[in-house]
């Protein structure tokens, strides 16, 4: 079994104030605000005549992350709709910065993030979208591409019973990628390489779909050393 230990911190932030988010930047409309020392996110914008949604968003943080890390927050959610995302390794196709001139824009449409110019690995672990709620789970995707590569059990509860945050982490290192929650793992993926390379360093952003409405607090990135326990 492999085992992960916890080194050096590299970077934390508590997401309690506006001037947390210097060295992030939003591509889609947010609105973010903070309350009680927690980032607060959700969507700006409203429901065209159509019925579409034109509120997806993404919030990257700016620094540039090595490989074998381990990434931790609290979350909260705080609405019973859409869906919140985290994205990590993430960098041009042909390994330029994610925020490089040559590609392309991005404004938040999910198509321009699996189907675009960029690589990242990116788990959804917060879905209330319609049709997602009978049988909840986290889905663990691989992109360039829309390849789903690993699920586990969603335990999160609806928003009127989560009153407290929640402690989320996704270790990353080499081909693994573990995705726990309050210290319980729920999935544990290692890339054969069967959708691509394995991707190495890169940004870390956390996204929201539409409806959502959730706070974010005590963000906080670790090193990890890899051992194996016989």
């Amino acid at each position: 079994m492999t085992v992960f230990e916890k080194t050096d911190k590299l970077y934390e932030n508590s997401l309690a104030s506006d001037e947390d988010l210097a060295g992030f930047r939003t591509e889609g409309t947010a609105a973010i605000s903070f309350s009680g020392g927690r980032m607060r996110m959700k969507n700006a914008r409203e429901r065209d005549k159509e019925g579409g949604v034109h509120g997806n968003f993404i919030l990257w943080c700016e620094r540039d992350f090595p490989d074998n890390i381990a990434v931790s927050w609290n979350f909260r959610p705080l609405t019973d709709a859409g869906l919140a995302m985290f994205w990590i390794a993430a960098k041009g196709r042909r390994g330029e910065d994610l925020f490089d001139a040559v590609l392309s824009p991005r404004d938040g449409d999910y198509a321009q993030y699996h189907h675009g110019d960029i690589n990242a690995l990116h788990v959804s672990y917060y879905r209330r979208n319609p049709g997602e709620t009978s049988f909840r789970t986290c889905n663990l995707r691989k992109s360039h591409g829309f390849h789903l590569v690993c699920q586990g059990g969603d335990p999160l509860p609806d928003a009127k019973y989560a009153h407290e945050p929640y402690r989320v982490e996704v270790i990353k290192a080499g081909p693994h990628l573990r995705f726990a929650m309050n210290d319980v793992v729920l999935f544990h993926w290692v890339d054969n390489g069967e959708c691509g390379p394995v991707l190495e360093d890169g940004k870390i952003g956390m996204r929201q779909m539409a409806g959502l409405m959730a706070e974010y607090s005590d963000l906080q990135v670790h090193t990890v050393a890899l051992s194996e326990d016989a």
